[in-house]
């Protein structure tokens, strides 16, 4: 086994080239090898003193973030919070307080679990990743990137550099919300993120729905028949219906398929109220599960 630390991006493409893994956070990649889901790659290279790829800079492209960024610094960011709210509830609901201070965007993103938090929201907000080799860059959108379980379009010699998220516009809001049985240490039984954009006369310009831990990968809803009405009790009915139809979850110990597919759609009705509450410029703290009392109670 080897293990090189990289000191710039360089440094770990190449290393990736030789035939080694990135390990960051390693909240993915050490937990699955403890409880036998793969084992440890025969060689690593450190990616976390990378200075570059932390950074969250507003470009002409939209927001960039790192893929180094942590869990913890998205939640609390102003400008993640204030633009792009609905991944600032995902970032705080990923596992632990250590957990959300070691894990990373990239991680979480290219790990590629159907019950990611972080994958639903960047899937609403129209997210691509920077997949940079020693052979160049390349953007892939988030809906093109995850092809099933811990697989993804990546080739094992590309690195993700970055999440870049476009600009919303005006009057826009967006929100994450999942179903957990407890608050710490959790993944999402089922979750759903909303993008909402509003007209001037407050009617509906453009809606997204996505969903997670439903489906092989994060799904999205096809919601636009719901453009150019106001949002009310029937119209997030009818987000719910839709978003139940859509979902093709599983039976495992933590839910039957039949409760899933219900409660999916309690999630992105949810989602949506609390986006276009949010896109009239109401403030609703960070996460909205706990704004809205969603999920465990302690």
């Amino acid at each position: 086994m080897t293990f090189t630390i990289a000191a710039t991006v360089d440094e770990a493409l190449a290393a990736l080239a030789a035939g080694a893994r990135p390990v960051a956070g390693g909240s993915d990649l050490v937990v699955g090898a403890r409880h036998g889901k793969s084992p440890l790659p025969t060689d690593l290279v450190a990616i976390d003193r990378i200075d570059g790829l932390r950074t969250i800079e507003q470009t002409d492209a939209g927001l960039r973030v790192g893929a180094l960024v942590s869990h913890a610094t998205l939640m609390t960011d102003a400008a993640v919070v204030g633009g792009y709210t609905g991944l600032a509830d995902a970032a705080a609901l990923v596992g632990s307080p250590a957990t959300r201070h070691v894990g990373t965007l990239g991680g979480n993103v290219m790990n590629a679990s159907p019950a990611m938090d972080t994958g639903a929201p960047l899937l609403v907000l129209e997210a691509t990743a920077e997949l940079r080799s020693v052979d160049g860059t390349r953007e892939v959108p988030v809906g093109e990137l995850w092809t099933g379980p811990g697989r993804t379009v990546a080739t094992a010699d590309e690195l993700c550099t970055a999440l870049v998220i476009p600009t919303r516009p005006d009057r826009s809001g967006s929100a994450y919300v999942r179903l957990e049985y407890r608050r710490a240490m959790e993944i999402a039984v089922v979750g759903a993120a909303a993008s909402v954009v509003l007209d001037d006369d407050g009617s509906i310009g453009s809606l997204v729905v996505a969903l997670s831990a439903v489906a092989p990968t994060i799904v999205s809803v096809d919601v636009s028949s719901l453009t150019g009405r106001v949002v009310d009790d029937a119209l997030l009915s009818e987000v719910a219906d839709l978003a139940s139809e859509r979902a093709t979850p599983i039976s495992d110990l933590r839910a039957s398929d039949r409760y899933r597919r219900h409660t999916v759609g309690v999630m992105a009705r949810r989602a949506v109220e609390a986006a276009a509450r949010r896109a009239r410029g109401e403030h609703i703290t960070v996460p909205v599960n706990r704004a809205f009392g969603i999920g465990a109670t302690a």
